[in-house]
């Protein structure tokens, strides 16, 4: 692609008033410039003999004596990490030679997430971001609440709402959203509030003000990493059928788990409505199992192969039982792909669906507003 710009002050152009400049290399703040600057970072990394990730392009992995040492990197920082550290005192040499760089040491920081490191495990949480939060908006001396969102919330977009400041809601919903990185105890209510963002009203910022009233009361949560001796994948997934009360479209959710570890979670309002909510359940399960095959895949790259049929718990009888049954009816042929991408897993013991009670359901909280005492069991059961 050719850019071209106009000539900077001090150039003379009396004899030619159209002369513009036309650039050679990527300019700071050109709309170009990060993928120049990452495909240049690309050509480095494979020239030195590191693969990129197929599941993650931003992830650079080299094997060597049975070692391995991967960088992954976000803009301009980056984290490398791995066993083996003479192989990882050389790629930092070979960086610094390439580009302008600087070694931080251990991690500790990085992208607002604190690393914090004990016996335990490694416990990441943003707990300044938090407190800063609170701090700009006023709310650092708020009485706490104990859940982010109350029940039979009822948000919607109504013709005669009181609009309220759109860009600070908006700001402050932007916020949210990055929080939600390490806080999966509120993507739920940051994504029922993310909805309103065209057109917010007095009751939705309200919402928002619960929300930092929550965070208020536990700035420090995070996720825990620890040993449990297997890296097996599981999912939880659910759906609240229906609930949107503005189009009547259900709510997705699943959290995915890898060695007994919470690693990524979604909290999503489906495209289409569903008829039924074994239909809602169903949609759900396809997002998990989707997200449960990237990590399976990402995990491969890593040298982790997965002997086991991954475990995708459903509190859903009739969802499953479509998922299990290799007939197709009239009642479902409208999720047909679905069901033949879920039932080609099962046949090819890729993912297992076992079933799970109600109460014992993890995804729960990612689909609806619960109670305090359902909440804060469910937080116990993640791990947060």
């Amino acid at each position: 692609e050719e850019v071209y710009m106009s000539l900077p002050p001090g150039f003379d152009l009396s004899e030619n008033p159209n002369l513009v400049c036309k650039l050679r290399k990527s300019l700071y703040g050109l709309k170009q410039s990060p993928r120049a600057w990452f495909g240049k970072f690309s050509y480095a990394m494979k020239k030195y003999g590191y693969r990129q990730s197929n599941a993650d392009h931003t992830l650079f992995l080299k094997r060597r004596k049975g070692k391995v040492t991967v960088l992954i990197i976000y803009v301009d920082d980056m984290i490398i990490t791995g066993d083996d550290t003479e192989e990882i005192d050389k790629l930092k040499h070979y960086l610094s030679t390439e580009f302008e760089m600087k070694d931080l040491g251990g991690l500790k920081y990085f992208l607002g997430i604190e690393v914090a490191r004990s016996q335990h495990g490694i416990f990441l949480s943003q707990r300044k971001y938090v407190l800063d939060l609170l701090n700009e908006t006023g709310m650092l001396g708020c009485k706490p609440a104990d859940t982010p969102i109350v029940q039979n919330h009822n948000l919607e977009i109504l013709p005669d709402q009181v609009p309220t400041n759109k860009d600070r809601y908006q700001r402050l919903v932007g916020r949210l959203i990055y929080l939600s990185h390490t806080r999966p105890d509120i993507a739920y209510v940051v994504s029922v509030v993310s909805q309103f963002m065209h057109s917010p009203s007095e009751v939705h910022m309200e919402a928002v003000m619960r929300i930092l009233q929550y965070l208020k009361s536990a700035p420090g949560k995070g996720l825990m990493f620890s040993k449990h001796g297997h890296l097996e994948i599981e999912g939880f997934t659910d759906a609240d059928w229906a609930g949107n009360r503005t189009d009547r479209r259900s709510t997705s959710g699943y959290f995915t788990f890898v060695g007994g570890n919470l690693v990524t979670w979604r909290s999503k309002k489906q495209k289409v409505c569903s008829l039924s909510s074994a239909e809602a359940e169903y949609r759900s399960m396809v997002h998990g199992v989707c997200e449960m095959l990237w990590i399976r895949k990402l995990l491969k790259e890593l040298g982790f192969v997965a002997k086991d049929a991954m475990k995708l718990y459903c509190d859903n009888q009739a969802a499953i039982d479509i998922a299990n049954n290799p007939v197709q009816h009239d009642r479902t042929k409208h999720v047909e792909i679905d069901r033949h991408f879920i039932n080609e897993k099962l046949e090819s013991n890729v993912i297992s669906v076992p079933h799970v009670k109600s109460e014992e359901q993890l995804a729960d909280i990612l689909t609806k507003a619960v109670s305090s005492h359902v909440f804060s069991d469910s937080l116990d059961k993640l791990g947060i």
